[in-house]
């Protein structure tokens, strides 16, 4: 069948198509990033990227081609990860804008109109960066849409205009290591561009599953060879050693000047993306001061969805200590360190993306020893190191800790539950006065509100309530306000003795919990608090079915 033109479903099938292709092909893109450090895995961030805005195209009316390129562009905004996934999201972005101001014109979406989508998307996401590097995501993407554009000239035929785009993209992709110096040391080509190519075919395969691309994909250097190459990479060479990544929601009547925002950005780091909307900015930059970066957010916007990554140490975990022996060299002692206590996997990789140094893992029912925490302070290498025990029942082992240290000055800021902690690490905010971090960090303990849900484990009489063994258990702030059978019930419940005027609602799930069920739960939340920014977490937490913070 020949098409000549896009319909609204074809597209919704197209978006889906290329984000489940970039999933199976996630990992193969992950294994070319072996880059001198590696920046998250761009094919795990651009995949979690476009399945954000896969997920907002499959719900929205797919006879509405405005509805469906506008839920592409929204959802990848929102889900972005990463540089490359901040990048793709532009790339929808403007290509989302192109599809839409066409369908406003009447026109139908043909290869003009597609060409000229895939060139506004180019333009979109190439101001979004400060300084492109050639050899990267955005090559390919601009050497995509500049053979759009020259096909779209001489074929009206849709399927012959996506083979010979691709087959551009594809040799475009394997001129990368000529561009870039280290994908050649590495004996890659470069893995942004890898993933948008995979997001092309799958869309392309919705047109046609007999689709013939001229050119094979590039091959690789194996994994070992290019882990060779990359040994003796000096991290002195990295200018900027945290990789900072958040997104700031808009307060209303903030004063926000984009151009200001990335000058600002430019002048303490660089690999600085800055994208925006109207309610939301979403920023990556390399920086030595990951702190200053968030307080000058601060003064536009409230911060979700922190990551602070410390890219030397990225680097040297690629190798066996034998291995790495020529470039690990002794951390040096810093100023201050972090040491927080958290249950679960997830609660521990949220914890040390914003920036804690040792995670003990612990919490209720497994409270860690006073030994267990002063070998993490110890571990830290600081000067001063700050413990945050999450637990009512682990303060008592971290001041104690505090006590016995000789050497290290410990402070111990009396978080309670995981939420205050997380609360009280922003609000640190990369300051090195350990003084007034200790006062910030308890000022931020006492605005987060804290609710748990878990399971009676016995019958019990408690403040005149009969709480029966198998009941699920609500609680604020550590008081428990309600019992139901049902998990459900309870949530709702719950939510209804937390303070209304949140901005920022978060939910932790636990461990017992699926991912699908921790999706209905929220929009449960969503829908009883209208006007706040409700967060969804996997946790992984053991114990509480739901952690649930109100700020």
């Amino acid at each position: 069948m020949k098409y000549e033109k896009i319909e609204a479903p074809k597209l919704q099938a197209m978006f889906i198509a290329g984000a489940q292709l970039l999933d199976e092909k996630k990992q193969m893109v992950n294994e070319m990033n072996v880059f001198p450090v590696p920046d998250g895995d761009t094919g795990t961030n651009m995949s979690l990227t476009i399945l954000s805005a896969s997920k907002e195209v499959e719900v929205v009316d797919g006879n509405d081609m405005i509805a469906v390129a506008k839920a592409a562009a929204t959802g990848s905004l929102r889900g972005a990860r990463g540089n490359s996934g901040v990048i793709l999201s532009q790339l929808i972005r403007g290509f989302s804008k192109g599809i839409t101001e066409a369908v406003e014109a009447n026109e139908i979406i043909d290869t003009v109109v597609l060409a000229n989508a895939f060139q506004k998307g180019v333009d979109t996401a190439y101001k979004a960066v400060m300084k492109p590097k050639e050899g990267t995501i955005l090559t390919v993407a601009r050497e995509v849409a500049a053979k759009a554009l020259e096909v779209s000239l001489e074929t009206t035929d849709i399927e012959e205009f996506i083979g010979k785009v691709l087959a551009h993209g594809y040799e475009t992709l394997h001129k990368t290591p000529d561009m870039l110096p280290v994908l050649k040391e590495a004996g890659v080509v470069d893995a942004g561009g890898q993933g948008l190519l995979c997001i092309l075919e799958g869309a392309a395969r919705v047109i046609s599953e007999d689709l013939q691309i001229e050119i094979k994909t590039p091959t690789k250097t194996t994994p070992n060879e290019a882990f060779s190459a990359l040994k003796n990479f000096n991290t002195e060479d990295i200018t900027f050693g945290y990789c900072t990544e958040f997104i700031a929601t808009k307060n209303a009547g903030a004063n926000y000047v984009e151009a200001d925002f990335k000058a600002y950005l430019e002048s303490i780091g660089d690999s600085i993306v800055v994208v925006s909307d109207e309610e939301y900015v979403k920023v990556h930059v390399h920086t030595d001061n990951p702190g200053l970066a968030l307080q000058k957010a601060l003064e536009f916007g409230s911060l979700h969805n922190l990551k602070i990554e410390n890219m030397r140490e990225q680097h040297s975990s690629i190798f066996t200590e034998g291995e790495a022996e020529s470039v690990i060299k002794e951390e040096p002692q810093k100023e201050i360190g972090f040491v927080s206590v958290a249950a679960g996997e997830g609660i521990a990789e949220i914890m040390s993306s914003i920036g804690v140094d040792q995670v003990i893992t612990g919490g209720q029912t497994m409270n860690p020893s006073t030994e267990d925490i002063l070998k993490a302070v110890k571990d830290c290498h600081a000067k001063n190191v700050v413990v945050l025990p999450n637990n009512k029942n682990i303060i008592l082992a971290a001041q104690q800790a505090a006590t016995i240290e000789e050497i290290i000055n410990v402070q111990v800021i009396g978080t309670t539950t995981i939420p205050q902690g997380i609360s009280a690490m922003i609000a640190q905010d990369g300051n090195e006065n350990i003084d007034e971090v200790v006062e910030l960090m308890n000022e931020a303990i006492g605005e987060v509100q804290t609710a748990q849900i878990t399971m009676a484990v016995r019958d019990t009489s408690l403040e005149g309530e009969s709480i029966v063994e198998g009941e699920y258990l609500g609680m604020l702030e550590g008081k428990i306000l309600v019992h139901k059978k049902d998990l459900k019930e309870t949530f709702k419940d719950l939510l209804k003795t937390m303070k209304e005027n949140a901005e920022v609602i978060t939910i932790y799930y636990g461990e017992d919990i699926t991912e699908e069920v921790a999706e209905e739960f929220k929009r449960e939340a969503e829908a009883f608090f209208e006007d706040a920014d409700v967060e969804l977490y996997s946790g992984g937490q053991p114990v509480y079915y739901f952690m649930i913070s109100a700020e």
